[in-house]
This record gives C-alpha cells, structure tokens and sequence, in this order.
C-alpha cells in the first residue's frame, strides 16, 4: 500500500543505492551513496550570502531559498551520478529537527519522489544522520560515545545501535556552534563563504589562530560546585561575557589583534567546558556498564582542530580512539542523510508517505516510534 509503505523486492546483487535530502536549515543538499560506502554524487547549496548581511539565519529566507534551489541540487546530484530516480532503491529525508519551513520543503520533496517512482521512504532524525555518519567506510562499531556539536545542538550520547540511543548530556542554554556564530558576530568577524564549512563560527577559529588566549581569562562554564558533577553543557553565561566585555570596553572589536585575542580566549574555554562535560559522560557511559569502543564526534563544530585534539587527548585518556568524519561531511549535507538512510533502510525501518516533519524531536524517542517493515530481499 503506497499509503503505508513501499516493499520492492530486490533483483540485483548490486550495491543499494539512496539519494538522501537535507534542507533543516540553511543547506540545501542532496547525495546518493551505495550500501558499500561509496559517494556516487553530492551537491550542497550554501546560503552565506543571504544570511551574512543579517548576522545569522533568517527561516523565512531560509526556505525561501530551498524551494528554489531543492529541484536543482536534485537534478545536479542525479546527472553527476548518471542515474535517475528508477535507478535508485530509497530515498532519505531529513524529517528533524530543525527550522520548520526548511523541514517541510525537504519532506514533501523526498515524499512526492518516493510516492511518484514507488520507492521506499525513510525519515532521517539529523542528529542521528551526524552520530552515524563516523560509520560509513570504516570499522566503527556499536556502542560507542558520540558528541554531537553542532549550531543547533550539544548532546552527549551513548550509540548503542541504529535507532537506539541513550543520552547523557545536553545544553541547558545555546548550543556550542551558536555560541561561535555570536562570538564571531560579536566580534564584527567576516564569514568564511567556502564550498564546505564556511561560515561564522569557522571564521573565528581561522581568526584564533592568531591569537593570544591568555590575555582574556575566561571562566569555564559550569565549574563550580553545584554544577561541576553534571555532564550537561552551557553557553549563554560565555557568550554573555564576551559581550558585556565589549561594552565595557576591555577590547576593541575594531582592533585584529583584540579580535583575535579575545576569538583565542573563547574557543579555548569553549574547549575546556567541552572536554570537561565528556569525560563524565565517558564515566557515566562507564557506570551503565556500557564497553564503548570510540569516542565519536560530528556535527559542523566537530571540524574545529583545536577541538579535536582535545578530545583526541581525552579519547586517548580513557583508552579508545577518536573517530570523526572528514571535515566537510561535519556540517550538514546530504551525504549523512543518504548513509542514515542506508543505514535504517537495511534495518527494515522505513517510513509511510503521509509521515510530516517534526521541530523537536529527542534521539530517545526514535526507539519508541513505529515503522513499517520492508521485504526480506533488502
């Protein structure tokens, strides 16, 4: 039933292919990857130019940009991999979280396509998409502890399995990446307009680069006694600081060496309070009884270096490696829905054509929710 779901048997011993669509925010992406990991094709339609002169994104704008662009990126994608949708066995679609208007033209996009050609349809939670992403073309296995950074979210996470998630920790305010984004604002840092990782919050780290972190100490969020033990995370109080810096006049965000000292200052103690909240989630990981096997991190703030090498450091500490996508598949794209999709789609867990975005959407609810299974033959 084509309301429900799709079951199509499987002919060909070929690798299965999915074209994954993603447009929760202000990418309009799509890919097609195979069941063996490869990329037949990718394309990303970035929306620098129209938000930057705003100081972050616009949803009105924002989707405003993705009905025009959707049918293109999707005719792109499918011309670079030279197949049409008949060649394809599913498509993906990023269903939440994320803006509204931009879910909803990514859903009806990926439903009318999957409806029209008769191909089964797979919802995609985002965050799932970044927490699985690590897995394609490596040896990665579950469970393993995912740190989820990116400008909508910050949650630590226990991967048990496709669709089986535990978490640990969550911001109790903004998210690391929109801390970086009103930083770099703050700060009056131009936008990095590049093909993959563009943007605000990778302006700051190229700026930091320049920097003197010492010379604006900066408390660590949450450090205290009454918060220290939590694994959850915060912004907002350093975020704040920077500003009310800044009115105060103890830098001069028209100074180079004041905009890179102080984009020094933050991403180091954004770093510290990062490091600090997972290594208790890897204890609290540990109390469960869970052997995790990896530490994982993704999402667009997991491409920051100076990141990574702390988490490196505390990968190292408790004895498993760190595990993190290549840069460019960090940030939103189409990639990491397409391999999601492939993911559940191996695993039976497809989706019916009346299923409808969802804005917030917690990763433990996955488990809870029904699906329609697809035939064996997958």
């Amino acid at each position: 039933r084509l309301a429900s779901c799709t079951p199509v048997r499987r002919m060909s011993t070929r690798p299965l292919r999915i074209l994954g669509l993603e447009s929760s925010c202000d990418d309009t992406a799509a890919a097609i990857v195979t069941s063996d990991g490869q990329i037949l094709s990718e394309t990303n339609q970035h929306q620098y130019a129209v938000h930057e002169q705003h100081g972050g994104i616009v949803p009105g704008l924002a989707a405003n940009s993705h009905l025009k662009h959707m049918p293109l990126v999707v005719r792109a994608t499918l011309d670079k991999a030279g197949l049409t949708i008949a060649d394809l066995d599913a498509i993906a679609v990023t269903r939440g979280p994320g803006l509204p208007a931009s879910l909803a033209v990514c859903v009806a996009a990926g439903k009318t396509l999957a409806a029209v050609h008769s191909k089964p349809l797979v919802g995609v939670h985002h965050m799932e998409a970044h927490a699985l992403m690590a897995r394609m073309n490596s040896t990665l296995q579950f469970p393993y502890l995912c740190l989820l950074i990116s400008g909508g979210h910050t949650l630590s996470i226990v991967v048990h399995d496709v669709n089986e998630y535990t978490q640990i920790g969550t911001t109790r305010d903004d998210s690391v990446g929109e801390a970086f984004d009103k930083v770099a604002r703050d700060l009056g840092i131009p936008w990095i307009d590049a093909q993959d990782g563009g943007g605000p919050g990778p302006a700051l780290e190229l700026l930091a680069r320049e920097g003197e972190s010492s010379r604006f100490p900066l408390p660590v969020p949450m450090d205290k006694s009454g918060t220290s033990t939590s694994p959850d995370f915060s912004f907002s109080g350093l975020k704040t600081r920077i500003r009310r810096m800044k009115d105060q006049g103890e830098f001069d965000p028209a100074k180079h060496q004041d905009q890179a000292d102080v984009a020094a200052a933050f991403q180091a103690t954004a770093t510290r309070h990062l490091t600090k909240k997972t290594a208790l989630a890897f204890k609290r990981a540990k109390d469960m009884g869970v052997p995790l096997t990896a530490l994982v991190a993704s999402g667009g703030v997991a491409s920051n270096l100076a990141i990574r090498s702390s988490l490196q450091a505390l990968a190292e500490e408790n004895g498993v490696a760190l595990v993190c996508p290549p840069p460019r598949l960090c940030t939103d794209n189409g990639v990491m829905i397409a391999w999601a999709g492939m993911e559940r789609l191996q695993r039976g867990l497809l989706d019916p054509y009346t299923i409808d975005f969802i804005q917030r959407w917690p990763l433990e609810d996955l488990k809870r929710m029904g699906y329609c299974q697809r035939d064996s033959s997958f």
